[in-house]
């Protein structure tokens, strides 16, 4: 009896090591720009993270040209297992905005990589989503790191997915001020309606924002210590990082924002930020502020009652957190983190 009492902790303790050790499957929704190209490298490289697939949506590039860099950087890294699909070809309720003022012209800082050797899956990426979510409930990871096009499509069709994802991790939204504009940031600002839909899902969205993403540039520093190592992929990175850096330095910055990468390595690692829960609202009609994420920081809004020819404010409406923003990070912890996983390689 005893015997069996000690094999039976023992499979406790291994059934338990091992479901620390297990790999997150993730999704990673993207639109290949530079910094996609670094985050999509990053998570490929780190042992926490099980990439189940890449769906492109267009932003930085259109949709055709950012399903070429996503089947080119998985096929760089010789990961054809990993599934990559086509998604929507323009935002929900506006024309689409590319970026190759800030990320080249094919989007991959005009570094041309060989052919791919993977093949695109045929589906359409929200119901490629859709699947995976149902094949894997509460497994899935999704990091959208692009306009929320094809998440929105996603959850719309199937509303069900919100309560079958283990997490939602963006990049996108500010609480204090654009990176577009004075209030909204680039991947919200390209589809404000389906960032809309995504925030009003039913699911906490844990929001990786520009503000916090700009606090976080990779430097000289950092790239110098990314090139003493050679390979396929940290090459590849060295060398759109450069791009990334020149043109962040010619517009008045010390460092390139590290919007993308900053997302996947708060999967890998939630300690790398500091997160507080908030309700987030997003501008849709505003003049000078269609894009913003409102964030309420106190959490309630107050409640104005109508007495006669003027309105009296009777207490407080709360509001239900919506979303876990994160408003800082430890940045030398994570580039630290970044440039040894893929230096090398």
């Amino acid at each position: 009896m005893k015997q069996l009492h000690v094999r039976f902790v023992l499979l406790i303790c291994v059934a338990n090591a091992f479901a620390q050790v297990s790999p997150k499957r993730v999704i990673i929704d993207t639109d290949p720009g530079t910094d996609d190209a670094m985050a999509i490298i990053l998570a490929l490289n780190s042992p926490e993270l099980k990439v189940e697939a890449l769906t492109v949506v267009p932003g930085n590039v259109d949709g055709k040209q950012g399903l070429e860099n996503a089947l080119k950087i998985v096929s760089l890294a010789g990961r054809c297992d990993v599934v990559v699909a086509g998604g929507a070809q323009h935002p929900l309720n506006q024309k689409l905005i590319t970026a190759q003022f800030w990320h080249g012209k094919n989007g991959l800082a005009n570094v041309e990589l060989p052919p791919t050797k993977c093949k695109a899956d045929p589906r359409f990426g929200p119901d490629l989503i859709i699947g995976m979510v149902h094949k894997y409930p509460h497994e899935i990871t999704l990091i959208p790191v692009g306009p929320l096009t094809n998440i929105a499509l996603a959850v719309s069709k199937d509303p069900s997915i919100a309560g079958l994802v283990k997490d939602i991790v963006i990049m996108g939204g500010s609480i204090s001020g654009g990176n577009v504009n004075g209030a909204a940031e680039a991947n919200i600002y390209n589809d404000p309606e389906a960032a809309q839909i995504v925030f009003n899902a039913g699911w906490m969205v844990t929001m990786v924002g520009s503000d916090v993403g700009e606090r976080t540039p990779i430097t000289r520093k950092y790239l110098a210590e990314l090139q003493l190592s050679h390979g396929p992929q940290s090459d590849f990175i060295a060398k759109i990082a450069t791009f990334y850096l020149d043109r962040s330095e010619k517009s008045g910055y010390s460092g390139a924002a590290m919007y993308d990468p900053l997302a996947v390595g708060i999967v890998v690692d939630p300690t790398l930020g500091t997160l507080k829960d908030m309700h987030v609202d997003v501008e849709t009609r505003g003049e000078f502020t269609r894009g913003e994420t409102v964030a309420n920081r106190m959490g309630s809004n107050e409640n104005n009652v109508l007495h006669g020819d003027h309105y009296e404010i009777e207490g407080v409406i709360e509001l239900k957190p919506n979303a876990r923003v994160c408003v800082a990070s430890d940045a030398d912890r994570f580039l630290e983190m970044f440039v040894s996983r893929i230096r090398g390689k």
